[in-house]
């Protein structure tokens, strides 16, 4: 069941579950060279620490959601967080690679379920309107600010504890969070359906999407989009060819396509997928540049994130308030305006001999500002016409197309760099940072454009009541 007013406390809850995953993909890229060095592993095998756990959580978000709504919010959120808890631990445990690559795929599956039935639990938690706004941008608060902490973790820990500590910190967080969820959500999911499961469609979409996590993943490794990448990719998409015909066939489908037919639910996904292909990259790009450019340690490459992710702390909270005040769509307009204007500053800033506070700083504090705005109005947009029995599904497709815009973004973006890196030169990789840049903002200004056609349905309106003659409630309504 909805309750009437959603605890504090379950907020809290999972907007720390959601710093969790996000901090979980950004720890573990910073251990990867101490994993390397004790592990013995070469570079390939390490790519495949990081690559299996995107590959699962991308590929299962879709149907995760889903079957938290045939089985229970509250129920696939615990057992995700439980999941995710054993895995960790077994990365922890892992004697040689290719147990610590399987531990890291189960994670994926851990965070997919976990990340799907959290979202889908604040929708429910959280009815459309203000309380929901504010959700959000705790939710992008907390995203935000898990990549930065991940990175300055991940250095801490591994420095100090080495490596198998941050799959431990993984393993304490996540218990902790089941621990709390499974006192703080009792009676605030709906009861689950119970309805037949479309075995086909999740095969179909789960196999599709996995193999096209599988490619971009593997183009973002190589900086290219290989023959092979593009092949794989094709499969994906033709397995999804597949699953869109059994959609159509089957009883009950995994995803209804009346849900896709809904016009602002499509635009508001596809937006919520350009966000995410600049937003991603730039993270990435900016690292990088500090640290290959600049000559930071990686630690030093992620603090120089933090006056960004204060930003977003600070305007998340604020977001609600633009929308009540300007209106959903020019919010979101205006966040992707800021993206775009951020982006290509920090593209036009970046110099060989450049220094943190005259390149990076103030565009990070514009992109700070973009990213809630963009994030929570996306996120409005994607779930305005949700009932409570697609709650899942609904979490499970913005969740797909978040992550989907986030490796699509940066299998792209590292491409167009590594394209106009003609040497190892600091001056050559400076250009290349700043034209895989400068196709970020290009992304960010498409998005602003198409944000402009955004049209929600009106609101249900009460039919006009037919007042009694002489009734004095009537009377005092209307004023007399």
């Amino acid at each position: 069941m909805t309750v009437a007013r959603a605890p504090r406390g379950a907020l809290a809850l999972l907007a720390s579950t959601q710093l969790l995953l996000i901090l979980d993909t950004a720890i573990v890229n910073v251990a990867l060279p101490s994993i390397g060095q004790d592990l013995g592993s070469g570079s390939a095998g390490l790519s495949w620490v990081a690559n299996a756990y995107l590959i699962t959580f991308g590929g299962l978000l879709l149907l995760g959601g889903r079957v938290a709504d045939l089985f229970g919010h509250r129920r696939i959120f615990l057992g995700g967080l439980g999941l995710l808890a054993a895995a960790s631990a077994l990365g922890a445990l892992a004697p040689n690679a290719r147990a610590l690559v399987a531990a890291r795929a189960v994670q994926g599956i851990g965070a997919a379920l976990a990340a799907a039935a959290a979202f889908a639990l604040l929708l429910v938690l959280f009815p459309e309107g203000p309380g929901r706004h504010r959700a959000l941008g705790a939710f992008a608060a907390m995203g935000g600010l898990g990549g930065v902490l991940g990175t300055v973790l991940g250095g801490v820990l591994t420095d100090v504890l080495g490596w198998r500590s941050t799959f431990w910190l993984n393993v304490v967080a996540a218990v902790v969070l089941l621990l709390l969820g499974s006192v703080r959500l009792k009676g605030t999911a709906h009861s689950p359906t119970g309805r037949g499961f479309d075995l086909a469609g999740a095969l179909t979409a789960t196999g599709g999407l996995g193999l096209i996590a599988y490619a971009l993943v593997g183009g973002a490794e190589n900086g290219r989009l290989s023959a092979a990448t593009l092949g794989t990719a094709g499969a994906g998409l033709a397995l999804l060819a597949v699953f869109a015909v059994v959609e159509n066939r089957t009883a009950v489908p995994l995803v209804p396509p009346a849900v896709l037919a809904r016009p602002s639910l499509r635009l508001a996904n596809a937006l919520s997928g350009l966000a995410q292909m600049t937003l991603f990259p730039m993270f990435f790009l900016v690292s990088l540049y500090l640290q290959s450019v600049l000559g930071y340690e990686p630690l030093g490459g992620g603090l120089g994130l933090l006056p960004l992710s204060l930003v977003v702390v600070a305007v998340a909270p604020q977001t609600g308030r633009l929308i009540l005040r300007i209106g959903l769509t020019r919010t979101m307009t205006l966040g992707f305006a800021l993206l775009c204007a951020g982006t290509l500053w920090l593209a036009l800033a970046l110099t060989a001999d450049g220094t943190f506070f005259s390149t990076v700083l103030a565009p990070s504090l514009l992109l700070g500002a973009a990213l809630p705005l963009v994030m929570v109005t996306t996120n409005v947009a994607a779930t305005a016409e949700v009932a409570p029995e697609e709650t899942g599904l609904a979490s499970g497709l913005v969740n797909t197309s978040q992550q989907f815009g986030s490796v699509l973004g940066l299998a792209i973006l590292v491409a167009v760099a590594a394209a106009r890196t003609e040497s190892a030169t600091v001056a050559a990789r400076t250009t290349g940072f700043r034209a895989a840049l400068l196709l970020g903002a290009t992304f960010a200004a498409i998005a602003a454009l198409l944000s402009v056609r955004l049209r929600l349905p009106a609101p249900a309106t009460a039919p006009p009541r037919q007042d009694r003659a002489g009734d004095p409630a009537a009377s005092q309504t209307r004023g007399e």
